[in-house]
């Protein structure tokens, strides 16, 4: 991609095709930090519905230097109102399609597939300028790696300071037959923070548990939609079963 059509596409705010987006992965693959060109590419995502979507908004969050700009742009109406790029792919008829599924439905995979595909999993998430939290929610890491630190040789004073403390405090222990029980509260999900899009990022992030308790209170929330969030739950559930 030359100077001219990057700038043309920036500052028109012009439609990204399928071969801008392919140039400009090239370019934020050579300038990582290059943040215009990642907020393109992102849109270019956008349109054609990338399932690449969903990870590269984390990858250009961790690239952007002020999270609230990206949150303005992704919500904004210009990058929701842009035009989806569609290509034409080979399709069935629905009759062909149920017949399919009906030969397979054993296959663990393909039922995985379709729980997913009625699930939206993969589809780019839309946030909305009020959904601050679920944004936040999204880019949270979902495995954390332990910490490894590199042991120091002791010194003298440190030698001296683990002495005191083998030799001179004394734990008194419990004994044996007396039970210690410690309360937990249970981590509550805060009802009025709860939204579809909320519940979708968990999905993403399997967390199957929090989806499931997602969906419970939207059906509480929104009693109209109780018999949707309730599939939902039973989707959730499959999935669940046969991610195990």
């Amino acid at each position: 991609m030359d100077n001219n059509t990057f700038l043309d596409i920036l500052k028109n705010n012009l439609e990204v095709n399928q071969n801008h987006t392919l140039a400009l992965k090239s370019i934020i693959d050579k300038y990582p930090f290059f943040q215009s060109a990642r907020a393109l590419y992102l849109k270019g995502l956008k349109n054609q519905d990338s399932f690449k979507y969903n990870r590269e908004l984390k990858v250009t969050a961790a690239h952007t230097s002020d999270r609230t700009i990206l949150f303005e742009y992704i919500t904004s109406k210009k990058f929701k109102e842009l035009k989806l790029v569609t290509f034409q792919v080979e399709q069935t008829t629905e009759n062909e399609s149920e017949t399919k599924i009906k030969e397979t439905v054993t296959n663990h995979e393909i039922v995985t597939e379709k729980i997913e595909k009625e699930l939206e999993i993969g589809k780019p998430i839309s946030f909305n300028a009020a959904e601050n939290y679920s944004f936040n929610q999204w880019l949270q890491l979902s495995v954390k790696k332990p910490v490894v630190r590199e042991e120091k040789p002791i010194n003298k004073k440190e030698e001296i300071i683990t002495q005191f403390i083998q030799n001179s405090p004394k734990i008194i222990p419990i004994p044996k037959d007396k039970t210690v029980t410690t309360n937990i509260p249970k981590l509550k999900q805060d009802s009025s923070l709860m939204t579809e899009t909320l519940a979708r990022v968990y999905l993403e992030q399997k967390k199957y548990e929090n989806a499931i308790q997602a969906f419970k209170i939207l059906s509480l929330k929104y009693p109209e939609k109780s018999g949707f969030f309730a599939d939902q739950i039973k989707r959730v559930e499959i999935l669940q079963k046969h991610k195990q």
